[in-house]
């Protein structure tokens, strides 16, 4: 058999398999289109968005009037700082970390039952006993829930591109920021599919696979504050010393940091943050933060982060830093007053994400291989 034919031949099998798995992905649609409570759920969000950005809207308005209102007495306004001369900035963080919160719950609801929630109803059996393969079901139960997910996405994101047209913002932050949340959707239907496999109750798989979302978002800030208190080592540093002037230096050069390294070298005990950043970048919100670009700020006459989203980016690298390039005068070297990393974290933490996706995919797929050789008490087959 020549080369091309092979190559013909595997073309041949990988289009039937994903026809397949297309089937699977159109009959779990058919199932959600059919079902009124999905448009309520998608129209209830839209509104509780929508209303999120008109309350954020509001406040910053309230307090540009209150910043007038305290203006100097000679009736000077005091300008913002170009950063938030809009209120674009603002919308945009506050509509992205509440789409992620609320994406972090719906996607759960969407695919946590979609393996053992047809077990139960007695359909599982038939969709198996075709010549559809347990990795075609999973991998068509997974589409479908994803596309679910990305529906409400999509109601979202005229919201966040309300952060372009009010300024503030650029359309590469606001593409990076749907992608990454697609992905973090991607990879919590994918938890959510494998736990509804290997669960043999719809209520509880919702349950575990809500846990898990919980420690991804809350657990990894525990384990990360715990890890740092048992991280201990030591560095090499002297003093710094404060300088009540500090020099103005030219636009091309880093800001100063304001102090001057002098004294002996000595040990000094730090926390090394380094050894437990990996706890961090499994959060969610850490990975859609640091993947997020912001410019560089290294040469601003205020080079500190602008907004919580940025701050947490900035956090999370030199947490991965570690003391070495965050102490002062770590070696007797002054350190700049804006942390330039340039290692990102955020693939550590989606690769960390995705193997745990992966694991629970595979042990899920096992589950449905049939004949199947013991099965729970109280399972039903057909």
């Amino acid at each position: 058999m020549s080369a091309h034919e092979t190559e013909a031949r595997k073309g041949a099998a990988l289009g039937a398999w994903l026809r397949g798995a297309w089937d699977v992905v159109v009959l779990e649609a058919k199932q959600r289109l059919r079902s009124r409570g999905w448009y309520i759920m998608l129209a209830v969000w839209f509104v509780v968005i929508g209303l999120v950005t008109w309350l954020t809207w509001a406040s910053w308005n309230a307090q540009r009037e209150l910043n007038r209102a305290i203006s100097s007495p000679d009736g000077v306004v005091t300008d913002l700082p170009p950063e938030s001369a809009g209120p674009g900035s603002m919308i945009f963080e506050v509509v992205l970390a509440f789409v992620l919160f609320l994406a972090l719950i719906v996607a759960p609801a969407l695919s946590a039952n979609a393996v053992n929630g047809d077990r139960a109803q007695g359909t599982l059996a038939v969709v198996q006993a075709t010549l559809l393969s347990p990795g075609q079901i999973l991998a068509g139960k997974l589409a479908a829930a994803w596309l679910a997910a990305l529906a409400f996405l999509a109601a979202a994101a005229p919201f966040l591109v309300i952060g372009v047209a009010l300024g503030g913002m650029s359309p590469a932050t606001i593409a990076v920021s749907l992608l990454m949340l697609a992905v973090e959707l991607a990879v919590v239907c994918s938890i959510g599919v494998g736990v509804s496999a290997l669960a043999g109750r719809p209520l509880f798989s919702i349950v575990v696979t809500y846990l898990i979302v919980a420690l991804l978002v809350v657990g990894t800030l525990i384990a990360f504050g715990f890890g740092a208190a048992l991280a201990r080592g030591t560095i090499r540093a002297n003093n710094p010393s404060y300088l009540e002037n500090i020099p103005t230096r030219p636009q091309a050069q880093i800001v100063d940091p304001g102090y001057t390294c002098s004294g002996p070298l000595t040990q000094r005990e730090v926390v090394r943050t380094e050894r437990v950043a990996w706890f961090l970048a499994m959060n969610p919100y850490v990975v859609v933060a640091d993947a997020i670009p912001y410019p560089d700020r290294s040469r601003d006459t205020s080079p500190y982060p602008q907004g919580a989203i940025e701050s947490v980016s900035q956090g999370a690298r030199a947490a991965l830093a570690g003391p070495d390039a965050t102490y002062p005068c770590v070696n007797g070297q002054p350190k700049p007053s804006y942390f330039v990393q340039t290692t990102p974290l955020w693939p550590l933490g989606l690769g960390l994400q995705l193997v745990l996706a992966g694991g629970l995919f595979a042990a899920a797929r096992s589950r449905l291989v049939t004949p199947a050789r013991r099965l729970s008490k109280g399972t039903r087959v057909a």
